[in-house]
Parts: structure tokens; C-alpha cells; sequence
């Protein structure tokens, strides 16, 4: 039986509560220490994302198997205004929010797959799957 999760992200509680779901699963799985916190580290990334561009969206986290891997996907979207230059929001330093510009590139680093699609004025779906070892 694989395991979901869905997080509704409207408020600072939701990154929160994102993150402690995210980790939850992930030591179910069987993630070590350092990959939990990559992993919790994304979420984090990810649902703050929605709720400082989107105002609300939603992360769906799930445990995945493939080619008998076993690892945790985590599906970040929203119906907020979309990413306008894909490329330079991928670049390392680039921010909007005055932040580090860690952003996206940072959670690519962190996880071993992942995708971006994102529509001008329809949204944002950013998905990202991280393997056990």
C-alpha cells in the first residue's frame, strides 16, 4: 500500500505542517537522518514558495516504487500567478524575495528527480522524487 499525504498550504501552519508530514513518511520509508532533513528541507522550500507567490496551493506527498526502488515523491502546486522566465528562477542566486536564492536550484540539488511546468496566470507544479538507498 503506498501512503499520501495532502497538505493544504494557505498559512505559515501549513509549511509546518507539510514539513512534519514530510518527515514522517520519510522515516517510515526508511530514510536516513541526512535525507530526511533533504528531503524536509524541500518540502519547506516548496510550500513556502506557494505561499509567498500563490497565496495557497497545495504539496502531495507519497511514497513511490519503481524498477524496485523505493523513494518518496512530493508534488507542490498551485493556481497562482506561474513563473515567468523558468530558466532564471532555476539560476543559482536568483530571488524575488530577497531570500538567499537557495530556491529551486537548491531543491534540485537536494532530490534526485525533478520537474517544473508552470503556466502564466493558471500555476505552478514542481514535482520532485527522492530515491532510498
Amino acid at each position: 500500500m503506498q501512503v499520501q499525504t495532502h497538505v493544504d498550504i494557505n498559512s505559515e501552519w501549513g509549511i509546518v505542517a507539510a514539513r512534519q508530514a514530510g518527515r514522517k513518511l520519510a522515516r517510515e520509508i526508511g530514510f536516513g537522518s541526512v535525507d530526511q532533513a533533504r528531503i524536509t528541507t524541500a518540502i519547506s522550500e516548496l510550500a513556502r514558495n506557494i505561499y509567498l507567490y500563490a497565496n495557497q496551493g497545495q504539496i502531495k506527498i507519497e511514497e513511490v516504487t519503481e524498477s524496485g526502488k523505493r523513494g518518496m515523491k512530493i508534488i507542490a502546486s498551485d493556481e497562482g500567478p506561474g513563473i515567468k522566465d523558468l530558466r532564471r528562477v532555476m539560476e543559482d542566486g536568483f530571488t524575488t524575495s530577497g531570500g538567499l536564492g537557495a530556491g529551486l536550484p537548491g531543491v534540485k540539488r537536494l532530490m534526485d528527480e525533478f520537474g517544473i511546468e508552470s503556466e502564466q496566470d493558471e500555476g505552478t507544479v514542481i514535482t520532485t522524487i527522492k530515491w532510498l538507498r
